[in-house]
């Protein structure tokens, strides 16, 4: 992505972020490509390359706490409510009256609040790797956790707790390869032994184990994510897993109703068959539940980071549901 097709907007909470925009060509939609953690628009760099080429329009954020975006350390910054008035902000000084969402673990929060909250601003929705996020107004995390460990048959969100706790941030950030190379595992099942069960992430980087970069992830890259997430420090990317720990997101999700909770327009999901952490059936179980629009899913033999690993598979597949949105 060319630096200069980088913007900056402060929005309406007094937020500053930073983020890609290229205008449509005739009457081509926009995509609006929001990344979860630890990520930054610079890992959506080869879908841009993709769909810019053939004349889509693009928004895409630095999400809140990452790269040159503000960074607050307030968890309560991080609710949907507002993460999601803050791409409507974006939307608005570019004059997008409706996006395609594209979200990607944390970003498919964001992307189920902004159809929940301003469902008139959303054409279409895709999700990658983790499906829509129903609200779940007064549910704590112990019941999320436990819910999810029903579904998957195995414990999911046990590194949830270590990532909330205080001073995850310096240790994480200490042990930076660790960390990264249980982020991005080699192989996949790391995460269903060393990142879902309670403790297992902590022990990890406590322990300074390390694993080998997957195919998907070369040394360049590793460079770019270590100088852009230790100059702007994890405090503020963990917030999104305290907003969860905390209790604040099923607070702020008090005021959607019935309705709103409720997706009518069409759905991708981009289901990935090594993620251990989001499998395809906790995707399915939520799609079941909340979605009335058309879904169109599709399966991938490949874990949690898809658009990197997958890149050519992901990007023909979404290629082909929007050509029959568009049709």
């Amino acid at each position: 992505m060319e630096a200069s097709g980088f913007k900056k907007l402060t929005t309406s909470r007094g937020y500053t972020y930073s983020y890609y925009r290229k205008v449509a060509e005739g009457s081509k939609p926009t995509l609006a490509f929001l990344h979860g953690f630890p990520l930054t628009s610079y890992d959506w760099r080869h879908q841009v390359a993709f769909f810019q080429a053939r004349g889509y329009g693009l928004v895409v954020p630095d999400m809140l706490g990452y790269a040159g975006t503000d960074k607050p350390t307030d968890p309560s910054a991080y609710v949907g409510s507002g993460l999601a008035k803050d791409i409507v902000d974006i939307l608005d000084a570019e004059r997008v009256a409706k996006a395609i969402l594209v979200g990607h673990d944390w970003g498919t929060r964001v992307a189920s609040r902004l159809v929940n909250f301003y469902p008139d601003r959303v054409a279409a929705l895709a999700f990658v790797a983790l499906a829509y996020l129903q609200p779940n107004p007064g549910v704590d995390f112990a019941t999320i956790a436990a819910e999810a460990k029903q579904i998957a048959g195995y414990e999911v969100f046990g590194y949830w707790p270590f990532f909330s706790s205080e001073g995850a941030d310096r240790l994480l950030e200490s042990r930076f390869d660790s960390f990264f190379s249980l982020i991005f595992p080699n192989p996949p099942s790391l995460w269903k032994d060393d990142m879902g069960p309670f403790g297992a992430f902590e022990a990890w980087v406590k322990s300074d184990r390390r694993s080998p970069l997957p195919g998907y992830m070369t040394e360049a890259d590793k460079h770019q994510h270590r100088e852009v997430l230790l100059r702007g420090g994890l405090a503020a990317p963990l917030c999104y897993y305290k907003v969860m720990t905390q209790g604040l997101e099923a607070e702020d999700t008090k005021s959607i109703s019935t309705e709103a909770a409720e997706v009518h327009q069409p759905v991708f999901f981009a289901a990935c068959k090594k993620d251990a952490i989001c499998p395809p059936a906790l995707g399915y179980t939520s799609i079941a539940a909340s979605v009335r629009g058309p879904v169109t899913t599709q399966e991938f033999d490949a874990d949690h980071w898809v658009m990197m690993s997958h890149t050519e598979e992901l990007n023909k597949a979404l290629l082909g549901w929007l050509a029959k949105l568009e049709a």
